[in-house]
């Protein structure tokens, strides 16, 4: 099969890979979406692959891709009808661990002790046409979502919905979303779901009018307004309750503590960079709660799914560009500009 291959520097190829055959307790997913996520672009700019993320280094091509949504083609031994049946639609879980340990047993193998795989980084992903996975990472999708959006959710939207449930989010709440990027995006979208009242920052125009569409209160552009004056001013002076911050740039970090009101809480989950803070100030005399948040579990990413479900969140709407995966190359330098929505690839 011929499958996508991040090489940095802006590169990606393509590359012929056998076509995958399930081993005991494995299956074979028929791709139909794979999503583009902000992760990707990390190893699509910088050489080194995985290492980019800092999650090891690869000695072999890696097939590109870790939001993947497909049917079941094939199971392998020892897999029963209840964990995987052909034609089950389904979601992955793109990590697997040692699947025993008190992590990997509550659906965390990302935090797997013995380490984990990361598919799409440290193991081959879903830009490609079939991919095998432990029957055991299979998350079902319901049949109320596309494929589209179950892509989302095995990544970013997920993402998001885990933050927010860290946060305790509800219609209580003033929360500051920095970076509205799809995890962005996605937040704007479920905490409004939620009933909190979104003030939503970004640098683009194009995606503060796509936040805005997505059920934001308030937008910010940091690079027109400073952003802590600017909540504040939309606060009463106080400062927002919450502030999640998805964009990875230590500026912004910075911002959502400084801007986040006297025992308020602040979940970071952009990847990559520092922050600078003076502890006294920012967090010690505010009593104030800093915490992070790396994707989610199993558990979290089925809870997801149903909540959009339940709660009839458009989660498709997140996707402004669709695409076959022999327009990897243009799909990419494309999302690379950081002014569109969210892209996913069908099969």
């Amino acid at each position: 099969m011929r499958a996508v291959v991040f090489l940095g520097d802006l590169q990606l190829a393509f590359q012929d890979f056998p076509d995958p055959t399930p081993g005991p307790g494995e299956v074979v997913i028929e791709m139909k979406a794979s999503g583009m996520c902000g992760s990707d672009l990390k190893m699509y700019r910088a050489k080194g692959g995985a290492a980019a993320l800092g999650l090891g280094s690869n000695s072999e091509p890696v097939i590109a891709g870790h939001e993947p949504c497909g049917v079941v083609a094939e199971v392998g031994a020892g897999v029963s009808e209840a964990q995987a049946r052909v034609g089950q639609r389904v979601m992955d879980h793109h990590y697997d661990g040692c699947g025993v340990c008190k992590h990997c047993r509550t659906g965390w193998s990302q935090l797997c002790i013995e380490g984990c795989v990361v598919y799409g980084a440290t193991g081959h992903g879903g830009h490609a046409p079939y991919m095998k996975v432990p029957a055991r990472t299979l998350v079902p999708l319901p049949d109320e979502l596309s494929f589209e959006a179950g892509a989302a959710i095995s990544c970013g939207t997920g993402t998001a919905f885990g933050a927010l449930r860290r946060l305790t989010v509800s219609g209580r709440d003033t929360l500051a979303i920095f970076g509205q990027g799809p995890v962005g995006l996605s937040a704007t979208q479920l905490a409004t779901a939620m009933g909190a009242r979104v003030i939503a920052l970004d640098v683009s125009p194009e995606r503060l009018a796509l936040a805005q569409s997505f059920g934001a209160a308030e937008t910010i552009n940091p690079a027109t307004d400073e952003p802590i004056a600017a909540i504040k001013d939309l606060t009463h002076g106080e400062g927002t309750d919450l502030a999640l911050d998805c964009s990875g740039i230590p500026d912004a970090r910075a911002a959502a503590v400084r801007s986040t009101r006297t025992w308020g809480s602040v979940c970071f989950v952009g990847e990559g960079n520092d922050v600078t803070l003076d502890v006294s100030p920012d967090m010690i005399r505010k009593q104030l709660t800093v915490m992070a948040s790396w994707t989610f579990s199993t558990v979290g990413q089925a809870d997801c799914a149903q909540f959009i479900v339940d709660r009839k969140v458009d989660a498709d709407r997140l996707f402004t560009h669709r695409f076959t995966l022999d327009q990897a190359e243009e799909a990419y330098r494309l999302f690379d500009t950081q002014t569109t929505g969210k892209g996913v690839f069908l099969m």
